[in-house]
C-alpha cells in the first residue's frame, strides 16, 4: 500500500511509520521537521516538512506525492498537540483557537487534500484518525485539545455518512494511554498547570512500561487491512473495544448507532425526571 501518515516524525506517527516499512507498504510522512535524515536509508519513505494546520502546507504535498505516487491507498493522521492548557475561562482566546484549528483543522485538510489520491485506490480507501482524551468526557485544564478531538469524530461520522461507504472507510480511534511527547509535556508543566488528576496519570503511564503502543498500532494495522471492510464512521478504542471480530458483524454496525458519540435520554438509562 501507499500510505500518507501526518505526525510521522514522533510518537505513534513514528512508530506507525517504522511498522507500516516494515511490513513492505511505502510511506508518505508529514511533518513540521525534516525527516530526511530518517528517510536516506529507507528507500519506500518519502517526506515533506508540512504544518497540518495550514492548508498551503498540506495541499502542497499532497501535490508532491501526486507526481510521485499514482494512487494513496491509506491515510493516517497522527499530529496532534495539547496546544493551549489550563482553565477554559481563563484561557489565551487566541492560543486556544490555534489549538483547536491544529488539530481539527489539521485533520481536514488531511483528508481534504488527499481525497482526490484516495479515489484511485485500487480497492477500499481506508481513513484512520487519531481522537483523544476528551473527545467522549470532559478533560479539565484540556478543553482546546478535547473540543477538537471531538470534532474530529463528528467529522469521522459525517464524512462516513455522505461516503455512505461507496469509496471508503474512515474511522477515528481511542489510542489509549500511549507514552509519548504529549505525555512528557503534561509531566513538565506539573500538577499545578495540568491539574493533579492528568499529571498524576501521566506519571503512573511513563513509570508503568509502554504496552499501549503496541495495542495502538495493532488497531491501526487492523483498519488498513482487509478484515475492516464496512467498518466506517466509528470512534474504536485501542485498549478496550472488541475490534478484531468486528468485521463479521458489518452488517449489524452499519444500521446502529455502536461506538459513535450520541446523546443518551433518561428512559435509556430507566430514569424518570417527571
Amino acid at each position: 500500500m501507499n500510505v500518507v501518515v501526518t505526525g510521522s516524525s514522533t510518537g505513534i506517527g513514528r512508530a506507525l511509520v517504522s511498522r507500516l516499512l516494515a511490513n513492505g507498504h511505502a510511506v508518505w510522512g508529514l511533518a513540521r521537521s525534516d525527516q530526511a535524515e530518517f528517510g536516506r536509508t529507507r528507500a519506500n519513505f518519502h517526506s515533506s516538512v508540512c504544518d497540518v494546520g495550514r492548508w498551503p502546507d498540506v495541499e502542497a504535498a499532497a501535490d508532491a506525492a501526486a507526481k510521485v505516487w499514482p494512487r494513496v491507498d491509506a491515510l493516517v493522521t497522527c499530529a496532534g498537540l495539547h496546544g493551549e492548557i489550563g482553565q477554559a475561562l481563563q484561557a489565551e482566546p487566541v492560543r486556544w483557537s490555534e489549538t483547536v484549528r491544529a488539530n481539527l483543522d489539521g485533520t481536514f485538510y488531511a483528508i481534504r487534500a488527499f481525497h482526490c489520491l484516495l479515489s484511485r485506490a485500487e480497492r477500499r480507501a481506508k481513513v484512520v484518525c487519531f481522537s483523544g482524551g476528551g473527545a467522549t468526557k470532559a478533560r479539565a485544564n484540556f478543553s482546546a485539545y478535547g473540543v477538537a478531538k471531538t470534532g474530529v469524530v463528528r467529522l469521522v461520522e459525517t464524512i462516513a455518512e455522505e461516503d455512505g461507504g461507496a469509496t471508503l472507510d474512515i474511522n477515528a480511534i481511542a489510542p489509549g494511554n500511549v507514552t509519548t511527547r504529549l505525555t512528557d509535556e503534561v509531566v513538565a508543566l506539573g500538577p499545578e498547570r495540568a491539574g493533579p488528576a492528568e499529571y498524576d496519570s501521566a506519571v503512573k503511564q511513563k513509570a508503568s512500561g509502554d504496552t499501549s503502543m503496541v495495542r495502538a498500532l495493532d488497531l491501526v494495522t487492523w483498519l488498513l487491512s482487509p478484515a475492516s471492510d464496512g467498518i466506517s464512521g466509528r470512534l474504536l478504542s485501542a485498549p478496550w473495544d472488541p475490534w478484531r471480530s468486528l468485521g463479521a458483524h458489518a452488517a449489524v454496525l452499519a444500521g446502529s448507532d455502536v461506538y459513535r458519540l450520541r446523546r443518551i435520554t433518561p428512559e435509556e438509562r430507566r430514569l424518570s425526571f417527571d
